[in-house]
């Protein structure tokens, strides 16, 4: 459910706009027991001072972001922008880049089908879909990435979910005895032979969603900012500060 649905309709359910607890107590502990008592479902990460004076930055464990006042009693969702001498910069934006961050170096690597650069000057992961055109798109780029030293790590993100076709067949690949000559082969429209064998898949898919992904492929640079769909090679070279 789109966050702001979510909360809209928690806070109308819940009554949400009660008495405002003590300001003399901890205040990002009054604005976190407030909340997760009356919106139900919610489960806060963490509760800080934002950019913005008199707001304060609540991120759940799902990855959202709302604001809410130091009494807890008015919520803001959406994106919080600041004017700087440089433009438009998304505050929001930028604090759940530093999650995803945190999330993706906390999970590691490990699992991941690796097309790794010789000259290595960047690593992108990347939430593919066996069957996704543009992933297969992408994947097709992936030569010419390793060439300008993006190493490429592949996460599992089928997006019809456990236990459909899609997902069966990254199942596939990911326990062939050769995982990228089988990712190739599957990239490319051919038949993978059916595998089965203990493997990430399902928890690869749970750390997309965890993260915020929606569809595919959506590119995790390592700074924790993300890039949703395809890019051409050349031009994700480019924005990493290598051409």
């Amino acid at each position: 459910m789109n966050v702001k649905r979510f909360f809209m309709a928690a806070i109308a359910a819940a009554g949400v706009l009660g008495s405002p607890f003590s300001v003399a107590g901890d205040v990002e502990d009054g604005i976190s027991e407030r909340l997760s008592s009356s919106v139900p479902g919610l489960k806060i990460s963490s509760v800080k001072e934002s950019e913005a004076e008199g707001l304060y930055e609540v991120q759940s464990n799902n990855g959202d972001t709302i604001y809410t006042t130091s009494d807890g009693q008015y919520l803001l969702t959406g994106d919080l922008l600041k004017i700087t001498s440089n433009g438009i910069t998304n505050v929001t934006e930028s604090a759940k880049a530093g999650g995803r961050r945190n999330t993706m170096k906390n999970h590691g690597d490990d699992g991941v089908i690796s097309y790794k650069a010789s000259d290595e000057q960047a690593v992108i992961s990347v939430f593919t879909d066996i069957d996704c055109p543009y992933c297969r798109k992408l994947h097709d780029e992936v030569p010419q990435l390793n060439d300008y030293g993006i190493t490429v790590n592949y996460y599992a993100y089928p997006r019809s979910g456990p236990n459909t076709p899609s997902f069966v067949k990254y199942v596939s690949v990911w326990c062939a005895e050769d995982q990228q000559a089988a990712m190739d082969s599957a990239k490319a429209g051919k038949t993978v032979a059916p595998a089965t064998c203990k493997d990430p898949v399902l928890e690869q898919f749970k750390l997309g969603r965890r993260i915020g992904v929606t569809g595919t492929p959506a590119i995790v640079l390592e700074d924790g900012n993300i890039v949703r769909g395809y890019v051409p090679a050349r031009n994700l070279a480019e924005g990493l500060g290598l051409l």
